[in-house]
């Protein structure tokens, strides 16, 4: 029942008890056609068709821009012929009308439909719903035909290619400060102490000074990259910064997946899936900032606490933040990592300073991110 459709019932049973009570005939009669015309609306709400309805999507998947089209197939399932009707089709937060003619038993009418594709989101189709009520909208009855299908619309990314050598990558560890005294990087000779394991006794070295020495090593680690993105809405001047940062996000996550490399994306409330590149790019497609979002100055501390033992740490951030701000940020990343600062600047030409461990960069475009990498990641 719609809002009017009580209102009527309301001036219906209003107009009838006044009507009645005061001997007023006008009012009475205005009661009587309200009441009339609620009890025809609530009748022709009655009876449904008999349909098997089925929606299906070309592709769950889609990269901006490409074209994402979806099918709906009516049948009439039932032995009379059917009515002509229509079908309510939500595509996100739109509404479409579909106009079904009569069918014959068991006919069929198809129907294609495209969905837009021009922002990364994630687009709720469905569920298809017919109605049935009276011209007025006094009142409907809403009948759902099929489930909702989720369509990811997934940001751009661009293939790294050779620039994935300037990420950190390695097969048998990037090596450590810590001492250890098995390991696979050598570090240097030192005298025997009761307990050592003989295997690492280096002979030759032992019989030229005529004591046992031993072998010490330097510990190894599997490289291990963490990329935080920034989720406060303060970091981003529009849309098209957020959209190139995210691109970014996802072309470095999808990048180490690829490689095989062991990556950790922090974006929103907790980690992004990086079990393989389609659920990384679903996540991506999905990620919207927030007021209680985390700004670039706190991203250092969230890959503290979500990735101690990174090697790699990649920040990504708005065009909003000054340097100052993103040096804050790096300062709060593990000791040792590598950090990366990604500053989108749409339109602004790529710009990178290292000193140290450390690199600030500004980008301007996707396009420019392997120039980035081969540039400012490592010497």
């Amino acid at each position: 029942m719609s809002p009017l459709g009580w209102s009527v019932a309301a001036v219906a049973a209003v107009g009838l008890a006044v009507g009645r009570l005061l001997g007023w005939t006008e009012v009475a009669a205005l009661g009587a056609s309200a009441g009339a015309v609620f009890v025809l609306s609530v009748a022709m709400t009655f009876g449904r068709a008999r349909y098997a309805v089925t929606l299906d999507l070309a592709a769950r998947r889609v990269t901006v821009g490409e074209r994402a089209v979806g099918r709906l197939v009516v049948t009439n399932a039932a032995r009379r012929r059917s009515l002509p009707s229509r079908l309510e089709l939500p595509v996100g937060r739109s509404v479409g009308e579909l106009a079904v003619p009569s069918l014959a038993s068991r006919g069929r009418h198809d129907e294609l439909f495209a969905v837009p594709t021009d922002r990364r989101a994630v687009v709720v189709v469905g569920p298809v719903r017919s109605w049935r009520g009276d011209p007025l909208g006094v009142a409907r009855r809403t009948v759902r035909w099929t489930e909702p299908l989720e369509l990811y619309v997934h940001p751009r990314v661009v293939s790294l290619g050779a620039a994935g050598a300037g990420l950190l990558r390695d097969l048998e560890g990037q090596t450590a400060r810590d001492l250890s005294d098995t390991d696979l990087s050598f570090h240097a000779l030192r005298d025997y102490v009761a307990g050592d394991d003989r295997r690492y006794i280096h002979w030759r070295t032992t019989a030229r000074r005529g004591t046992l020495m031993v072998k010490q090593f330097e510990d190894t680690r599997r490289t291990l990259t963490a990329i935080a993105l920034a989720d406060a809405p303060a970091d981003y001047a529009g849309d098209d910064d957020l959209e190139l940062a995210v691109s970014v996000t996802a072309s470095l996550g999808v990048q180490a997946i690829r490689d095989q490399r062991e990556v950790t994306v922090v974006a929103g409330p907790g980690r992004m899936r990086v079990a393989s590149p389609p659920l990384l790019l679903d996540d991506c497609a999905a990620f919207v900032t927030g007021s209680a979002g985390a700004g670039v100055h706190l991203l250092g501390r969230r890959v503290g606490r979500e990735a101690p033992n990174a090697s790699l740490a990649v920040l990504v951030t708005g065009s909003v933040p000054d340097e100052r701000d993103l040096r804050l940020a790096a300062q709060h990343v593990p000791a040792g990592a590598r950090t990366l600062v990604v500053r989108c600047v749409p339109g602004a030409p790529l710009r990178a300073r290292t000193r140290g461990v450390l690199t600030l960069a500004t980008l301007g475009a996707l396009e420019d991110l392997p120039r980035l990498l081969r540039r400012a990641v490592l010497p």
